[in-house]
């Protein structure tokens, strides 16, 4: 058995002290993920009371229909959830280094006690990948809150594997999955759609024009709305025809009804708002997500996979409602990468930046909510420090993906003699490809 993976799954079934303490935790899931949320929409749904009238559910309808009909919510669902990611976060790596899939012929079953029990027949390939996800307390910690993030995290790695080994219909009907539970994943879809027409396997040391088929595009994209129409449908279905839930849960991204403080950047500069300023600035944040679409796209479209990990990293910093699940996406996926680490210009940085907000979030809350000894102002700085690591992180990413093509720069001199004139010292420069 391998140690990573039964240890995630070992913790995340296993009732550990303070559990119930971590659901209740703002840091680790928000109004739109906690789980207790999650339980309040099933009992209204078992009382036959609509759970979307009342404000504070904010759920997608699928996970509503899932837990009430198909599972019940139990800690194991979210360790499977968690396994699958790391499987498939192995997978990406193994398409991105150009390595054969590896086709067994085994049950579904079995592949996914595979996925939970016995990765070490992958790990001589991707010993960090992995590691990285189901090690990383950024997202190990939300897992045990039973945040519905963890979901959320799965569909988008899922996605991107399904992309990178060429399974159109399983990527797009992945993406318009994690799209219909959150719709700021909406930023992944044009990387994951050239992925798809083009390769997954990296291109940042040699950059050329985009190499794909980009007649295909428009097609997928129609294939994806397909997908998406469908899940709208079978949610109308589950909430017997009402649209009260398109409000309750994607509306809640844009119009930040709840004010409930988290690791992000939103909540405390709405709190603060004037009401009749708050439409024009809830829209200037909704767009300055989707100005990074086309920036990125547009300058790795050599490399799409790695514009979608920056993509990743552009919600990982600001997301409505964050949750440290949404930075610790960004920090296991750098695992897939490992040709940029040697060009990240401050690591080590980024790194005691991480550290500094994991310590002032949880210490700042308690002396906020629980003791009140301080007040909002001191955790919204803890929060500004989690932005600057999120923003730090993805700076030098972008920095590495970009640096990495021109190589490292040696130089040395040589002296030379030239006749009469004696001795004179020559520069030589020389720029080297990794």
């Amino acid at each position: 058995m391998n140690a990573p993976p039964a240890f995630s799954a070992l913790v995340s079934v296993l009732p550990l002290p303070g559990q119930n303490l971590l659901k209740h935790d703002h840091q680790l899931s928000s109004p739109l993920t906690s789980y207790l949320r999650l339980q309040e929409g099933l009992w209204l749904l078992d009382n036959d009371i609509d759970p979307y009238i009342g404000g504070s559910f904010h759920h997608s309808p699928l996970l509503l229909s899932l837990f009430s009909t198909i599972v019940p919510p139990l800690p194991i669902i979210w360790a499977v959830s968690d396994a699958i990611g790391a499987w498939a976060l192995l997978h990406i790596w193994r398409a991105r280094q150009g390595l054969p899939s590896q086709e067994v012929a085994r049950s579904n079953v079995e592949n996914l006690i595979t996925s939970v029990y016995d990765l070490s027949a992958y790990f001589e390939y991707a010993p960090n990948a992995p590691h990285s996800y189901l090690l990383n307390p950024y997202l190990l910690l939300p897992s045990l809150a039973l945040s519905t993030s963890t979901f959320e995290n799965t569909l988008t790695l899922l996605a991107l594997m399904f992309a990178s080994q060429g399974k159109v219909s399983y990527a797009l009907l992945a993406i318009a999955f994690a799209v219909h539970l959150t719709p700021s994943s909406i930023l992944l879809l044009l990387p994951i759609l050239m992925v798809l027409v083009s390769s997954p396997v990296s291109r940042l040391a040699s950059p050329r024009p985009f190499h794909g088929n980009l007649k295909r595009i428009p097609f997928l994209f129609g294939e994806f709305t397909i997908y998406w129409l469908v899940l709208v449908g079978a949610a109308c279905i589950i909430t017997g025809g009402s649209w009260n839930w398109v409000r309750a849960s994607w509306g809640a991204s844009l119009t930040l009804p709840d004010l409930t403080p988290n690791p992000g950047l939103w909540w405390y500069f709405f709190t603060e708002m004037f009401d009749h300023f708050r439409p024009f600035f809830l829209m200037v944040f909704s767009v300055h997500l989707v100005i990074y679409i086309l920036p990125i796209c547009i300058k790795f479209q050599h490399d799409p996979l790695y514009a979608a990990f920056l993509l990743v990293g552009v919600l990982g910093t600001f997301k409505a409602y964050l949750t440290l699940a949404d930075p610790g996406l960004f920090l296991s996926m750098i695992a897939i990468f490992p040709e940029v680490h040697g060009y990240l210009r401050h690591p080590i940085v980024t790194t005691l930046l991480h550290l500094h907000a994991a310590l002032l979030l949880p210490l700042q809350h308690v002396l906020w909510v629980s003791e009140g000894r301080g007040n909002a102002n001191f955790y919204y700085a803890a929060s500004l420090v989690m932005g600057m690591a999120g923003g730090a992180g993805l700076v030098d990413a972008c920095w590495a993906g970009m640096r990495i093509a021109v190589g490292d720069a040696k130089m040395w001199s040589e002296e030379k003699v030239d006749g009469d004139d004696g001795k004179g010292k020559v520069i030589w420069r020389e720029v080297v490809q990794q």
